[in-house]
């Protein structure tokens, strides 16, 4: 917005100081998250989930005045975003474990996928609140409004948590059995007595103690040991971490934050008209997200819809890079019939990315941890998304100016990563679907570690006694 650009210097700059300046406001917010989202393991496994999302609702609303109240000073407008992307990476790894921990496994993954629909509305509101505040709202109070907007979901957080119940796995970690099954009970809406409720119940009881003859401490140390040096749980983790960052290399947040710009780049002209655009991608996103979660997040496959669609995000992606390359838009031209196509194609991504990418990767890493090292391994997950999603924030507006004439590169770069991920799920990712979270251990092998402990100590015991036999009977014949 030109408002906002007179306020904070950016109309002076050429356009590299620009790219520069602007990157640098938008990935502090995401430097802040990855942060948020290493810190908030820690809290919500000593606090519980439900007290880490209150704790990030609150620290979310303290940078968004910040933000609002920064006038023209950059140094308080960066500490602002800081303190948000706290809040925001606090959430971000709270909240799907909190609804994986509470959800009934056969629709667990389309309760989990929620999170990825309202991140697409919560984008989609955005662009059209940009859109309206450019159309009828003048002066600098154009660009404080969507500012001060985030603030609406961070409160409405904060009231709606008061009317939810703690994660009954989480009670179950803490020894607070009863409590475990009163809340598990009410959620199912089942009583507490019933063989859904009863069976689940032991489900949880029998995998909190095959954990704990694995592994008997319980700090931090003892957990990041449990994670790495147990060969299924380094490939839980290390299957989250790579999905994350697969997650943001599809090139999804560089349109997210730069659609604008990127419809610029394919022809289309006037700040209007490339925010009315943006808008409409926030609605292609959204929808395609509701229909995912509604007819094929349970019935698909994480696996399936994860594979389809890194073909199809990238061939996306190389049709913009070539049309871009070889017939690129010339500056006051209509935009010709292969320039259309190339829009459609950035429709296309949005929803092919919500087939996939979106939800299915939190999906994913919210199930296939074991209960101890869940928060843990969302924690890294949420962190790794966080930390490529800055470094796409920060790099884009660059590679635009820099890469290849009209920064066509860039979407062959995109294109390039979405082709090898399509090699990392077919020999890397495990179905899950329709799994229980506690069968998720036998899926990755540590099951049969324990096993293979528990009988390693038995026949221990057993030669030790055999020995003790064989000592007494010499005696006695002595």
């Amino acid at each position: 917005m030109d408002s906002f650009q007179a306020k904070y210097g950016l109309d002076t700059l050429g356009d590299v100081g620009q790219a520069n300046l602007s990157a640098n406001i938008v990935s502090t917010l995401q430097a802040g998250c990855f942060f948020g989202a290493l810190i908030a393991s820690q809290i919500a496994d000593r606090y519980g989930r439900r007290t880490a999302l209150l704790a990030a609702s609150v620290i979310s609303v303290v940078g968004v005045i910040m933000q609002v109240a920064a006038s023209g000073h950059l140094e308080a407008m960066y500490i602002g975003r800081l303190i948000n992307g706290f809040g925001v990476g606090f959430a971000s790894m709270v909240n799907p474990l909190y609804v994986s921990e509470n959800a009934p496994r056969a629709i667990r993954g389309g309760l989990t996928g929620i999170y990825q629909l309202f991140i697409t509305m919560g984008i989609m509101l955005a662009f059209w609140i940009n859109y309206g505040s450019l159309l009828h709202i003048t002066g600098t109070a154009q660009y404080m409004t969507p500012l001060a907007m985030q603030a609406l979901p961070a409160i409405l957080l904060f009231c709606g948590m008061f009317f939810c119940n703690e994660s009954p796995r989480w009670l179950a970690k803490q020894d607070r059995w009863e409590d475990a099954r009163a809340t598990l009970s009410r959620v199912r809406a089942l009583p507490s007595t019933h063989p859904y409720v009863e069976n689940e119940f032991q489900d949880m009881v029998t995998q909190l103690e095959h954990e704990r003859q694995l592994v008997a401490g319980s700090g931090i140390w003892d957990l990041m040991k449990e994670m790495w040096l147990i060969p299924g749980n380094r490939k839980r983790a290390m299957i989250s971490i790579f999905l994350m960052v697969c997650q943001q290399m599809t090139g999804t947040n560089a349109i997210n934050y730069y659609a604008p710009q990127i419809f610029e780049n394919l022809g289309l002209t006037g700040k209007s008209t490339g925010l009315f655009a943006t808008g409409v991608y926030g609605i292609v996103k959204m929808v395609g997200c509701a229909i995912f979660l509604v007819f094929f997040a349970d019935s698909l496959g994480r696996r399936r819809s994860l594979l389809w669609t890194s073909i199809a995000q990238a061939l996306t992606m190389l049709y913009i890079g070539l049309y871009i390359r070889i017939a690129p838009p010339v500056e006051g031209q209509p935009v010709i019939p292969a320039g259309y196509v190339a829009l459609v194609c950035i429709f296309l991504f949005a929803a092919c990315f919500q087939f996939g990418w979106g939800p299915v990767c939190w999906i994913y890493v919210s199930e296939i941890p074991t209960a101890r090292l869940r928060g843990l391994n969302v924690a890294f997950a949420a962190a790794t998304q966080w930390l490529f999603n800055f470094v796409v924030a920060r790099a884009v507006p660059n590679m635009l100016a820099t890469v290849g004439a009209n920064g066509y590169g860039t979407y062959i770069i995109f294109s390039c990563f979405c082709f090898t991920m399509f090699f990392f799920v077919w020999f890397f990712i495990p179905e899950t679907k329709g799994l229980s979270l506690e069968k998720m251990d036998e899926l990755f092998g540590v099951t049969q570690l324990i096993d293979q402990k528990n009988a390693d100590a038995e026949r221990a015991m057993s030669v030790g006694g055999d020995k003790q036999e064989i000592s007494e009977t010499r005696v006695e014949r002595t």
